[in-house]
């Protein structure tokens, strides 16, 4: 038989482990120790504590600056809270620059071409994506927790906010209306990430669970494959839907006419190349390179041959002019007043947390990986500022990209450093190299974006999201389904929806459970969970496993009878004695209100018909002073208090004990 441990932090001869001294005593049993209050609080004293906990996980947001004995440490532990760079960069070394020198200088070869497909993806000028992988890593640098993120554009939001933005603006007719608006959406998706961090509300984007992101990035990712079949194919009208039934009329409609053989022959051969150089990174860590560099070679080698052929004269269309020089101010370009403002206020805030989601999970997967703590809402903090100033320097939505950072992560970067020379790697491109691209065939940029978003497919995750909960797993579908056949939008509310849905459900519908007892021990378990235990004649065990609030305690109520009702019945036909005793266990209750008191309350008085004790085992400190103070405690009587469930049923029923 496998060792059990007992509920309510009993040992095997049922006895309390690490009991306190009692303040009050209920139920004092055989040992001499009774359920206990913990020190009452003053008002004051537990909306402080509440908050604490809410917002600062139980820690004093101030201890550290108490702690300081004067006011120049203060403040300079003030700036190193909000800029991280000058605690970590005291103890930056040579051999952690070499590091983060190769690491940046791979990450650049990646995202150069990455960052002009996903301006198109955006349907922004491609200068626009070189842009945002310029100043945004920079700030990053300077307030970023992790090590690992690399920061730039990213296919998901790139798609959201291009899909967003065209519902409003058509980018080739109004190029400046367009661009003012991603500006102006940039500048609000900044303010409501840092304004997360800032008020410490970064449980917000907690409601959008593992099996939804999961789900929505595999849409996403077929999403923004499918659109890149327009450059793949060479296809000059294309549809501005996103939806896969949109784009597969589109695609087949110009299957006759508008496919192009040559780009289609450039497409395919770098896209094989791509994939396969991915696979031997992937199989040989320590050829990474290999797939990291590979977009940029790509680039080099189809532009080569297209200028030297003139394939852009026979239908292959490329990438023509990219303005050369660095960021121009884009203050003034916002919207501050006018119909714009509210728009570009709810595309910023959707594609805000999209990418604040995005970042805190990679973020937190690399920190795990390298055993360090990453701070969640400073990262907001440091992601919102950055957006922010992204928005004010001709930049649009960054975030930290999975591929990049894994590249960056294999590359053997040490610190956020290696997005500053990655920085200044796409300075020198801005300044001296754009107008080598004139001649890159947009073939090869659909190219490497399917081959980069097809490692957001994660099949292996959504079917252990399948094997462990189905009801996360109809998130995930739902997700996924809602962006293919939708929009990435209703993709994305239909994730959430769902996501809050289980929430509801989970809190409305708790589990209870019929507890017996394990021969030999004073141990009461699960009898779903434990074939050995045996019932307790004349005595009902039920455990509540959540809080007991106004949403669940009618039905918290009614599940206890029913499960009493079933145990009567049952023990009826055993020809067992009359039912005496209903214990409910309340160990994994960690909080009540006054519905659940009043449910309580309601189940006493149906018991107290039928003749029937009611004793409470195991409550928490919570649950028993909100009982006491609503004299529940008195209705019930002080001695129908148990310090654990193998007390109760000494108690209460003796001869029960004799029979197990």
């Amino acid at each position: 038989m496998p060792q059990a441990v007992s509920d309510g932090g009993e040992n095997l001869n049922g006895s309390d482990v690490g009991g306190s001294q009692a303040l009050s005593h209920y139920g004092m049993d055989s040992t001499g120790y009774s359920v206990s209050f913990p020190p009452k609080k003053s008002l004051l004293k537990e909306l402080s504590s509440t908050l604490k906990d809410m917002f600062f996980a139980g820690e004093d947001p101030l201890r550290q600056y108490k702690e300081q004995p004067s006011w120049f440490k203060r403040v300079w532990l003030s700036l190193q809270h909000v800029f991280l760079v000058l605690e970590w960069g005291r103890h930056y070394t040579l051999s952690m620059f070499k590091g983060d020198f190769v690491a940046g200088l791979t990450i650049a070869s990646l995202c150069i071409p990455q960052d002009i497909g996903y301006s198109k993806l955006a349907n922004l000028p491609p200068e626009i994506g070189l842009y945002s992988s310029f100043v945004p890593p920079l700030i990053y640098t300077l307030m970023g927790s992790s090590r690992d993120l690399a920061i730039g554009p990213v296919a998901v939001v790139s798609l959201l906010l291009g899909s967003q933005l065209q519902n409003e603006f058509d980018p080739k007719t109004h190029p400046l209306e367009y661009r003012r608006l991603a500006f102006t959406a940039t500048f609000f998706a900044g303010i409501t990430q840092a304004a997360l961090g800032f008020f410490r509300l970064g449980f917000i984007i907690e409601y959008l669970s593992h099996a939804a992101i999961v789900g929505f990035m595999a849409g996403a990712a077929i999403t923004i494959a499918l659109q890149q079949l327009k450059g793949f194919l060479g296809i000059r009208k294309f549809t501005t839907n996103t939806d896969i039934v949109s784009v597969m009329k589109s695609i087949f409609k110009s299957a006759h006419h508008g496919w192009n053989w040559q780009t289609i022959l450039i497409g395919a051969s770098f896209l094989g190349f791509l994939l396969v150089t991915k696979y031997i990174g992937k199989k040989k860590k320590k050829l990474f390179w290999m797939s990291a560099t590979a977009p940029l070679i790509s680039v080099i080698i189809s532009t080569f041959f297209v200028y030297i052929t003139r394939a852009d004269k026979h239908g292959v269309a490329v990438v023509k002019n990219i303005e050369k020089g660095i960021n121009p101010p884009s203050a003034s370009l916002i919207y501050f007043s006018g119909p714009f403002l509210l728009k570009g206020l709810k595309i910023g805030v959707v594609a805000g947390l999209i990418a604040l989601t995005e970042a805190i999970a990679i973020g937190r997967t690399f920190a795990a990986m390298k055993d360090y703590q990453l701070d969640g809402n400073k990262e907001m903090v440091a992601l919102g500022t950055m957006n922010v100033v992204a928005s004010l320097t001709s930049c649009y939505i960054t975030t930290g990209g999975f591929g990049r950072s894994a590249v960056n992560c294999a590359a053997g970067c040490r610190t956020a450093a290696s997005n500053v020379v990655m920085s200044i790697v796409v300075l020198l491109t801005l300044l001296f190299i754009t107008p080598l691209f004139k001649y890159t065939p947009n073939a090869i940029l659909s190219s490497i974006i399917i081959s980069a978003v097809l490692g957001l497919i994660d099949y292996k995750a959504a079917y252990i999201i399948w094997k462990v909960d189905k009801l996360d797993f109809l998130a995930c579908l739902g997700a996924f389904l809602g962006v293919v056949f939708s929009s990435v939008e209703y993709g994305l509310l239909t994730a959430v929806a769902i996501s809050i849905a289980k929430i509801l459900l989970q809190a409305t519908r708790p589990k209870t459970a019929l507890l017996g007892n394990l021969p030999r021990t004073a141990i009461y378990k699960n009898i779903e969970q434990y074939q050995e235990v045996t019932t307790v004649p004349r005595v009902v065990i039920v455990q509540v496993d959540s809080a007991i609030y106004f949403t669940n305690s009618n039905y918290v109520k009614e599940r206890i009878l029913r499960w009493l009702e079933e145990e009567e019945e049952r023990q009826r036909q055993q020809k067992f004695p009359q039912i005496e005793c209903l214990i409910v266990a309340l160990s994994a209750v960690a909080d009540i209100d006054t519905s659940g008191i009043h449910a309580l309350e309601e189940l006493f008085r149906a018991l107290e018909k039928r003749k029937i004790q009611l004793i409470l085992a195991d409550p928490g400190p919570t649950v028993i002073q909100k009982l006491h103070a609503a004299k529940f405690t008195e209705l019930i009587g002080d001695d129908k208090i148990s310090l654990t469930v193998g007390d109760a049923v000494k108690k209460f029923a003796p001869k029960a004990v004799d029979s197990v």
